[in-house]
């Protein structure tokens, strides 16, 4: 269509995301975030191996009831996901929490997913595509970690402008994530081929739901243990960071692995609603986790 999405989101929208956080990010938060090396392994071990763990099992159940087979592949395909690049960065912003982390362990996770997530795709779902690394691995790299160095270069220019006139970063952040999820449901719905039971799509709904908000709570409850030592902030940044998965990467790495794959669009459809449904989720969550984070550093 007119928006062009595959030069526009692809490239523009992330990037633009990422030159935001690095514009409006303290230079000496973000490297204070780097060494805490404690958060970043539990946010990385909670996605990449006790989430799609976690969902196996689950679906080793479901596999007996009567919801389509591709829908409970897709919702495995989630399960394999890095983090996301966007959504949680905005979301642990817009609560107050360690934003410096969840930009690590965005930027991060990606990166580890490039390697990951197609060996855990192949691990549980199987398939015999070759992926290419380099190229997705070079696009992350653009997309990135570039931006986020140039806005940090930027701001070092115009930082007393910056603290002075205080831009409304969070809300740019929002409005080209909410670009990115529109072209991402017109392109899959907009498939011929896509064979929906509503059943179906409306069990996968529930349980998507279901484990968002378990997990959550789960990282919550593990995160706020007395000898965690991890402060209220840093709580909010594992919070989104372990529980959110990537449409951006996911997307064109499962048109990689399952190229040439008759089902495809069904595989996709629980990542579609799951991006959206974390950043719903999310947003009706910021009052709540927002006051809990105040009263807990009183």
């Amino acid at each position: 269509g007119p928006l062009k999405p595959e030069i526009t989101i692809t490239y523009i929208a992330v990037s633009a995301i990422f030159f935001n956080s690095g514009l409006s990010l303290k230079t000496e938060e973000l490297t204070s975030a780097l060494m805490h090396v404690k958060l970043h392994l539990f946010v990385q071990i909670f996605t990449l191996v006790f989430f799609p763990t976690a969902i196996w099992l689950f679906l080793q159940l479901l596999s007996i009831t009567p919801v389509n087979e591709w829908l409970l592949k897709g919702l495995q395909t989630v399960g394999c996901m890095p983090p996301p690049v966007s959504s949680a960065v905005i979301l642990t912003k817009a609560v107050g929490g360690n934003e410096a982390a969840a930009i690590f362990n965005s930027a991060f996770g990606s990166f580890l997913g490039i390697i990951i997530t197609p060996l855990l795709l192949l691990l549980f779902l199987g398939s015999s595509s070759s992926v290419p690394f380099t190229s997705i691995f070079s696009q992350l790299f653009m997309t990135v970690v570039v931006p986020l160095i140039i806005g940090q270069i930027v701001r070092r220019y115009i930082k007393d402008w910056l603290e002075r006139k205080k831009p409304p970063f969070g809300a740019i952040s929002s409005c080209v994530l909410l670009m990115i999820i529109y072209t991402t449901f017109c392109d899959t719905f907009a498939n011929p081929n896509i064979d929906l039971d509503k059943f179906s799509l409306i069990i996968i709904v529930f349980i998507i739901f279901s484990v968002q908000l378990s997990f959550m709570f789960l990282t919550f409850l593990f995160s706020t243990r007395n000898n965690s030592g991890f402060t209220a902030a840093d709580t909010v940044a594992i919070i989104f960071c372990s529980t959110h998965k990537s449409l951006t990467l996911g997307i064109p790495m499962l048109k990689i692995v399952f190229a040439g794959y008759e089902h495809l669009s069904l595989i996709s459809v629980p990542l579609l609603i799951y991006h959206p449904a974390q950043i719903l989720l999310g947003s009706l969550l910021v009052p709540t986790i927002k006051s809990w984070m105040v009263s807990r550093q009183k």
